[in-house]
């Protein structure tokens, strides 16, 4: 059991907080049984270390099961060494460490998908997780970070996204006009999410959520500048009908996603 919260092995898990350090090991932090779980489940071999406390491998032995199935080792560590490991207040019992997999842009279009959605500039960490997971509920095809987009493999992000980083392709760092022309080439739409937008029951109603789309979410404070508005087929605002001042970015970008993946299915129910 690993008890000393000052050991080098301790502060190198606990250096994975910092972007820095992820860039040189390849690595990230990952936190809470629901996250270990789902890597254990879809990415076993992603999982470099795992850590528990004993009592809460007791509390949940789902884990216990799906370590030992895909043959991770699991260390025991005190509630101290735990606290020293995470980034979180209280990361519930479980840390691991994990290998990034970026998947290549050219790979997600070759694909041919229906669905994707590119963040641009999204800087809050619980707003990309929160997107990641709801493009995974979805039933998105991809996930695309831009280079000028928080670090998907920010701790807060990982926890944010609930272990859906796991479930669906994610690239990262790519430029947006590459990639924009890459799903062009895939043929798909690309739809702008913006307040200066077309209202998204038109664009319902126009029959274009049914096509394969390519949906860009901008920054949270400004938005999309005018010159990558120019980049997009169409800009759409998803329209306040109560007294809200805005709307928080997840929340608009699972609006978008829902909407197309309603329309998608509907054409194929039909």
């Amino acid at each position: 059991m690993l008890e000393n919260p000052r050991s080098p092995r301790v502060r190198a898990v606990a250096k994975l907080a910092k972007k820095s350090e992820r860039v040189d090991t390849g690595q990230f932090l990952l936190e809470g049984p629901q996250a270990v779980s789902e890597a254990l489940t879809f990415r076993s071999e992603l999982v470099v270390e795992l850590y528990a406390t004993p009592s809460a491998l007791e509390r949940h032995n789902e884990i216990a099961r799906a370590a030992d199935d895909a043959d991770v080792h699991i260390e025991f560590v005190t509630e101290a060494v735990l606290d020293a490991m995470a980034d979180t207040v209280t990361p519930q019992g479980f840390v691991a460490v994990c290998r990034q997999f970026p998947t290549a842009v050219k790979e997600v279009f070759a694909a041919s998908p229906k669905l994707v959605a590119i963040l641009e500039e999204v800087r809050d960490p619980g707003n990309a997780g929160t997107i990641v997971r709801a493009a995974d509920a979805a039933g998105a095809d991809a996930v695309i970070f831009t280079g000028r987009a928080v670090d998907l493999y920010n701790p807060k992000v990982v926890r944010a996204s609930t272990g859906s980083i796991f479930h669906l392709p994610i690239a990262v760092g790519a430029e947006l006009a590459d990639v924009l022309e890459r799903a062009r080439g895939a043929g798909m739409t690309v739809l702008a999410a913006d307040v200066k937008g077309d209202d998204l029951l038109t664009v319902r109603a126009d029959g274009v959520l049914a096509q394969p789309t390519a949906w860009l979410f901008g920054n949270e404070a400004r938005g999309l500048p005018d010159e990558q508005l120019e980049l997009a087929d169409r800009a759409v605002t998803v329209p306040i009908y109560g007294h809200a001042e805005s709307m928080n970015l997840a929340t608009a970008a699972s609006v978008c996603l829902y909407e197309s993946a309603f329309a998608q299915r509907s054409v194929h129910h039909g």
